[in-house]
């Protein structure tokens, strides 16, 4: 999703002489926002998320959707996860691309100096779910049904949103950095809109190149990786570049040392941040594969549950995120 506040410098200038810029940006109740390539959208979409602001005086609402089990991975396997640990609050879609905010939640965004950096691009859904949360605005879900749309296989589609998102989501750590630290465990958001699951259509994966990626990957950087993650996550990680690609599984624990051990060293790194978070891309395709082989024969409603457990993991290994994430900064100084 492009940001929605994106102006051109003519634009920008109208609004703000009309509204001045000391005064709310938008003078409505409340905004909806969808992505651009959506085909399952209808007027229900509508109902569900503005009814939450306009009759319960909600300020953020985050879609839930019914998604094939292979969509959404970098949700599904990194932003939703650390979201939910980090924050305390289960927002399953924290970039899911449709949603909604009030009037006065607009001003909030509009008076921050982001709109002409990348977060602005790929990294503006979680940059503006995070903010909500730790901003104390009143979020709720709405369950939007399935969502269709240009869904693409995660072993060709990475590139700058990948980049874009992981690097929000570490800058957003260091950010509210108090905030999550004193956070323990998570809670359940409000939901309204639909009630069932729908099944989705399904979305190819070439399973094979997810594989070959990553030991590609491995082979090339495993010397980084040695010295970023400790014994026995490099040791699983070594022993997963072994493994055929109908056998490769790369346990839950690994993945959350990886990316905690990750994000603590971007704390930490003094170097080319952007290179550190295109080290971790194999990583991830391993993870997705991984997801896959576990999850070959289910439904994508009992694979849920398999999100779910991991996301759990997150959770209760997040006292060693912060004991690596000082443990790195005091490295630095």
């Amino acid at each position: 999703m492009v940001s929605p506040f994106r102006l051109n410098e003519r634009d920008r200038e109208i609004c703000l002489n009309r509204f001045g810029t000391n005064v709310p940006f938008f003078k409505v109740k409340a905004c909806m926002v969808v992505d651009s390539d959506l085909r399952s959208i209808t007027s229900d979409w509508v109902k569900y998320l503005l009814e939450p602001i306009l009759e319960k005086d909600y300020q953020y609402v985050s879609p839930v959707y019914s998604r094939y089990k292979y969509n959404g991975t970098i949700t599904n396997n990194i932003v939703y996860n650390l979201t939910r640990a980090l924050y305390g609050l289960r927002i399953r879609q924290p970039i899911g691309g449709d949603f909604s905010f009030a009037g006065q939640l607009a001003s909030y965004y509009i008076e921050q100096d982001v709109w002409d950096t990348d977060v602005a691009r790929y990294g503006i859904d979680v940059w503006m779910t995070t903010n909500a949360i730790t901003n104390n605005f009143k979020i709720c879900q709405s369950n939007l049904g399935v969502k269709i749309h240009d869904a693409k296989d995660p072993a060709e589609s990475l590139g700058p949103m990948f980049r874009q998102v992981v690097h929000t989501l570490f800058v957003l750590m260091e950010q509210n950095e108090a905030h999550w630290k004193a956070i323990k465990g998570s809670r359940t958001v409000p939901m309204f809109g639909l009630q069932e699951f729908m099944e989705p259509e399904p979305i190819q994966v070439d399973l094979e190149r997810l594989v070959t990626e990553y030991k590609t990957g491995f082979r090339q950087f495993k010397g980084i990786y040695k010295d970023i993650f400790c014994s026995e996550c490099f040791e699983e990680l070594k022993r997963c570049a072994a493994k055929p690609k109908t056998k490769f599984v790369m346990p839950v624990t690994t993945w959350v040392h990886v990316l905690y051990e990750t994000a603590a060293t971007f704390h930490s790194w003094t170097y080319n941040r952007t290179q550190l978070v295109n080290l971790v891309t194999p990583l991830y395709l391993g993870r997705v594969a991984s997801f896959i082989n576990r999850t070959r024969k289910m439904t994508s409603s009992q694979a849920e549950e398999v999100v779910e457990e991991q996301a759990q993991v997150f959770e209760d290994y997040k006292d060693y995120l912060i004991q690596m994430w000082d443990k790195k900064a005091k490295l630095r100084h």
